[in-house]
């Protein structure tokens, strides 16, 4: 089960808590680019043949279903953590928290491949967040390849570790570092982030990773799609050499496993992924003669009333939001994310998306990437993708959690 409902932590007396401001920023992302990617320069997008992007949902093959060994009240969390659990009715924990958790608390080293919304999240955050509770010499890094994301993960641990007094940063790029140098005084437990400005605050002297003893990689094959590898590298070699590793990812390539080799002793492999998240997508295109009937194919499309929450992804900043203006102008309820916008911007337009305040999201490719959100039912691929892989994670926003979905993409004639 993927969790998304959130609350504040207590504040302690100073510093940042899980808690202080939301984000510790105003804004956020990986690079120079606003977005948190690697690349600052867009290559020449790969041919895909259009028949790719034709395939019928492959209906869902029944399995019996998975029997945990645990409950959650069976861990051995600290007192604290357990009754914050319980106040969030949390009971029954997915195949990866089951799995991972018990292994987690022992201190081993974990690597864990699933799909993304199976409660990764909880997985490792519940681990991290009790050992921090008990070892009050222990510090936690967790770098994740998005802005979006890393909040996400905060909001997590802020709601699982409320009153515990712990103190984290959130260190993401694209921001003020004023704020970020604020935190990092008060030396936290806790430090989230993205590579780039991780690796930022290093070069600087504001962040020593030599007393970190837990280390978290969420989806790391993104972070490695997204130009991260060195980065991730130069961190990894900077931190306590007697530590605790935790490697999620949806993939498990030669990288990552050189990645693996490299920073874990002896990790328990941990693998619940059940097949790509696309295959429980519908997908088909839609021909367009011109610009003109290419944006009236859109309007009607997005009138239809089995088209409920629409994720649409275009080429550049400047053509996603002219977009997103050009449907608000034609009554849609839309709103545009991408990395010219402040860190503020993007949190509200996902909320707004989220609370279904709004229905359709334009998005480029790279601030879309930490979008977590189960009930989109169509993805539209306004503009063809760079290369195939980014169009399997694009469609993969829609069919979340074993649901259905529906993806478009348009082709000229």
């Amino acid at each position: 089960m993927a969790y998304t409902k959130t609350t504040t932590f207590n504040r302690p007396s100073r510093g940042a808590s899980f808690g202080g401001r939301p984000g510790g920023n105003r804004s956020g992302g990986g690079r120079s680019n606003g977005g948190g990617g690697g690349r600052s320069k867009r290559p020449a997008k790969q041919y895909i043949n259009p028949s790719r992007f034709v395939q019928a949902a492959k209906p869902a093959v029944e399995v019996a279903p998975y029997v945990p060994t645990h409950n959650f009240v069976d861990f051995a969390f600290n007192d604290l953590l357990k009754q914050n659990i319980v106040n969030k009715g949390y009971v029954t924990p997915s195949p990866i928290q089951d799995q991972a958790i018990p292994h987690g608390l022992n201190g081993k080293d974990i690597v864990g491949i699933a799909n993304t919304g199976t409660g990764k999240t909880a997985a490792f955050a519940l681990p991290t967040l009790n050992r921090l509770m008990t070892d009050k010499n222990s510090k936690a890094l967790i770098m994740a390849p998005t802005r979006e994301l890393a909040q996400q993960i905060q909001d997590e641990c802020r709601s699982i570790g409320k009153g515990s007094g712990l103190s984290s940063a959130m260190l993401i790029g694209g921001s003020p570092m004023g704020p970020q140098l604020r935190d990092l005084r008060f030396n936290p437990n806790l430090v989230i982030g993205t590579p780039g400005r991780i690796k930022d605050h290093i070069e600087r002297g504001t962040l020593d990773l030599s007393g970190f003893n837990i280390i978290t990689l969420d989806e790391v094959d993104r972070m490695l799609d997204m130009g991260f590898i060195a980065d991730i590298r130069f961190i990894l070699d900077r931190l306590s050499r007697e530590r605790q590793s935790f490697f999620f990812s949806a993939t498990m390539e030669p990288k990552i496993e050189d990645l693996i080799r490299t920073f874990t002793t002896d990790p328990i492999m941990i693998s619940v992924k059940t097949g790509t998240t696309s295959e429980n997508v519908e997908q088909d295109v839609v021909h367009y003669g011109g610009m003109h009937e290419k944006i009236e194919k859109l309007h009607d499309i997005l009138n239809q009333e089995h088209v409920a929450k629409v994720l649409v992804f275009d080429d550049t900043q400047r053509s996603v939001e002219r977009l997103s203006e050009e449907l608000v102008a034609r009554g849609f309820k839309a709103n545009a994310i991408h990395g010219g916008k402040s860190q503020g911007q993007r949190m509200r337009a996902l909320k707004e998306f989220k609370d279904n305040r709004i229905n359709v999201l334009v998005a480029t490719d790279v601030a879309a990437r930490g979008i977590d959100i189960v009930d989109i039912t169509h993805v539209i691929n306004y503009s063809t993708p760079q290369t195939y892989d980014d169009y399997v994670h694009r469609i993969g926003r829609a069919g979340r959690a074993g649901r259905a979905g529906n993806a478009l993409t348009f082709i000229e004639r």
